[in-house]
């Protein structure tokens, strides 16, 4: 999921097929390059494809960025709060401005229609959202 984040930062569509060219300690390098400053996920992105058209021979896409990024708006995006409601959990505007851009991205990825949502119970748990169990 914190590749995935990189990757939507950037603006980077990276197939399945270009991950698994990619070895394990390039994988794992994914996850220390920096990507915190605009200049660094710019150099990431450039950085990962890169990588991959050295392993596949073939470029990755751009993908359009969304600013600002979905999980930086300050108030629960109404998806996750209906999905939040669909468990009985009432989320707060207070607790999605507590969580970091991981979590918030990580709830924003469970809650999409065409996920099947099995996570976003334990998510909310795991992030101290709710006490309680969640199937």
């Amino acid at each position: 999921m914190a590749v995935r984040f990189r990757l939507d930062r950037c603006g980077v569509k990276l197939k399945l097929v270009h991950w698994n060219a990619l070895t394990l300690p390039e994988r794992r390098s994914l996850l220390e390059w920096p990507c915190g400053t605009a200049a660094e996920v710019a150099a990431y992105g450039d950085r990962l494809k890169d990588l991959v058209e050295a392993r596949t021979g073939d470029r990755p896409k751009d993908l359009p960025i969304d600013e600002p990024f979905p999980w930086q708006i300050e108030a629960v995006p109404p998806a996750i709060r209906d999905r939040a409601a669909a468990l009985a959990v009432t989320l707060t505007d207070d607790q999605w401005r507590s969580l970091d851009d991981l979590q918030r991205f990580a709830l924003i990825k469970l809650s999409r229609p065409s996920h099947e949502n099995a996570n976003f119970g334990p998510a909310l748990r795991e992030f101290g959202l709710t006490a309680e169990p969640i199937a």
